[in-house]
């Protein structure tokens, strides 16, 4: 189907919203006083550091809500206040943060279900109002959404439809889209809805298995039994690995993303030559300026001299993960929480290292002084993050 002519006509119907509804000043109103923090604030005018007894706590110099993800969750309040006497939907998670969900559940905002692989769509009725996250809806979800006569709000992130138009590009010049991302996550599913032909490689391992293969062939069987799950229906790696274009999910590494891209320039120019590059290949710089801005300032911090790092936000939040990633990568000891709950009595933390399941450790704040530097995913507000900061200086009975 053309995906595009179907979006620009979705965005003409008057069920379609993309913007405010004019409570844009009370919304943030009540935005501020609900996640924004005094404390933070302060720390980031005393040069991102804040010290209590032994401990000082670091942070990095960009961390929390971008600014995509303010403008869902501020969209979201907004629709609760104009449509006060409407059901409403949300597709999945607004964003990937367990309090501001939470708050939107108290706001009688309801969330699709998953069942089984798939989301049960049949509590949505005819007049509902539902609302499409910050990373974005599949084409099939719209679809449904728009013939069923559903009100419609839009807060996908324009990062993200800076990809999908991306991605339609590529499917006009008949290149196959190489997507960075993991194929289960919502902003890969709605990215690869709007491709044509698409293989999602997760890291520079599969990356390099697939540019092996392109330049030296290999057991096409095997191949589809490696992705079967992330590629275009009859996906045939003798056929679409000839012309490629570049695309990711916008909270994936940024240097890992150049590296596939680059990796696979080199093995177009390996096979068809300099001549035929641009004919064999399309690249867009497609990285999010938030995800950028957040890694970097990761980088700068764990080149502090940091004791311990403590990451927040949701635990299925990729841009987080992707920080903790930095800190382990430097070796620092690094602990992924969602929230100040997961600090526990006792000198205990209840973390989740990397894919794996939640654990819980013992005397994770040795005895003696500490830096420990503090940075959190683009869905967490700041109010998280001084419970965190506050809940550290307790543990450690410092005054505060």
């Amino acid at each position: 189907m053309d995906t595009k002519a179907f979006k620009r006509s979705l965005q003409q119907s008057i069920h379609y919203h993309r913007k405010g509804f004019g409570h844009e000043a009370e919304v943030m109103g009540v935005m501020n006083t609900e996640y924004q923090s005094s404390l933070i604030q302060k720390i980031r005018n005393n040069n991102y550091r804040w010290q209590q007894g032994d401990i000082t706590i670091h942070l990095a110099e960009a961390f929390g809500f971008c600014w995509g993800v303010e403008r869902a969750v501020a969209m979201a309040y907004e629709t609760r206040q104009h449509f006060a006497d409407k059901q409403i939907w949300i597709t999945n998670e607004i964003i990937h943060n367990p309090s501001v969900n939470q708050r939107l559940l108290e706001m009688n905002v309801g969330f699709i279900k998953i069942v089984g692989e798939n989301k049960d769509f049949s509590v949505v009725k005819q007049g509902d109002v539902v609302i499409l996250p910050a990373f974005g809806a599949s084409v099939t979800e719209m679809q449904f959404l728009n013939s069923i006569g559903c009100t419609i709000i839009d807060t996908t992130c324009p990062w993200v439809s800076k990809v999908w138009n991306s991605v339609e590009k590529h499917k006009k010049r008949d290149h196959t889209s190489i997507i960075h991302g993991k194929y289960k996550h919502e902003e890969t599913v709605a990215t690869s809805s709007f491709a044509g032909t698409y293989l999602v490689v997760l890291n520079l391992e599969e990356a390099a298995y697939v540019c092996d293969y392109m330049l030296n062939g290999g057991n096409k069987k095997l191949f589809l039994e490696k992705f079967q799950n992330a590629c275009s229906e009859d996906f045939d790696p003798d056929k679409d690995l000839i012309k490629l274009g570049i695309a990711n999910q916008t909270t994936m590494l940024k240097s890992e993303t150049e590296q596939i891209g680059k990796m696979f320039e080199m093995t177009i120019l390996k096979k068809y030559g300099p001549i035929e590059l641009n004919k064999h290949f399309m690249s867009f710089n497609t990285i999010c300026d938030a995800t950028q801005e957040r890694q970097d300032a990761m980088l700068n911090l764990v080149e502090e001299n940091i004791s311990l790092m403590v990451v927040i936000g949701g635990f299925n939040s990729s841009n987080t993960t992707h920080l903790q990633e930095i800190a382990i990568e430097k070796g620092i000891p690094s602990y992924h929480i969602d929230s100040e709950k997961r600090i526990l009595l006792g000198n205990r933390i209840e973390h989740k290292p990397l894919t794996q399941d939640l654990v819980v450790q013992d005397n994770w704040l040795p005895n003696t002084p500490l830096v420990i530097g503090v940075t959190s995913g683009a869905s967490t507000p700041d109010k998280v993050v001084e419970a965190v900061v506050k809940r550290i200086f307790q543990a450690k009975k410092c005054k505060f």
